[in-house]
């Protein structure tokens, strides 16, 4: 029962990513289930959207901490992390192609910044390590990385990169920029 459902908000997430008008039985056959096992699951189109945002802003916290960005040197860490953001891109996609996808279905972020955002918390012992430019802001870093791997997500979408090299692809481009 819970592998159905799970499958189910992933192939939401995954669905919705890359159309957000996709119908019920598109997400159904996109999960391998027929459209009244996702009706058993979710009533209507609104209650799926909304558990698939609670689901993906789960997975992706689940991923975050699995990345385990506060050990290693911060240069290691970002690379794991690149790589957890990378495997729950159509995810991340899902929530953050739509910024206002969350408040939209009762997933309200909060009004004040969290006091320990583990990426922010990461980028910053970078800069303090001299790893990481200490010239530009912690959020500047961070909007940058998640435009890098937003990019290399629809890339990979596209076809025109493969999942196995865009970590790789992320990461140059993030530690070296674009000169030669």
């Amino acid at each position: 029962m819970e592998r159905t459902r799970s499958a189910i908000l992933t192939a939401a997430a995954s669905v919705l990513a890359r159309d957000r008008t996709a119908t019920l039985p598109e997400i159904a056959k996109a999960a391998g289930v027929g459209r009244t096992t996702v009706h058993r699951y979710f009533p209507d189109r609104d209650t799926l959207i909304k558990a698939a945002v609670e689901d993906s802003v789960e997975v992706i916290g689940q991923a975050i901490a699995e990345a385990q960005v506060d050990e290693g040197t911060s240069v290691a860490a970002l690379h794991r992390l690149v790589t957890a953001y990378l495997h729950v891109g159509d995810r991340l996609v899902f929530l953050f192609n739509d910024p206002h996808i969350m408040r939209g279905y009762g997933v309200e972020q909060p009004e004040e910044p969290l006091s320990t955002d583990p990426v922010l918390d990461l980028i910053v012992r970078g800069q303090q390590e001299g790893a990481f430019d200490g010239h530009v802001s912690p959020q500047w870093i961070q909007h940058v990385l998640w435009a890098l791997v937003y990019t290399g997500i629809d890339e990979v979408n596209k076809g025109n990169m493969s999942r196995h090299g865009v970590a790789a692809t992320v990461i140059r481009t993030l530690e070296r920029g674009i000169l030669a």
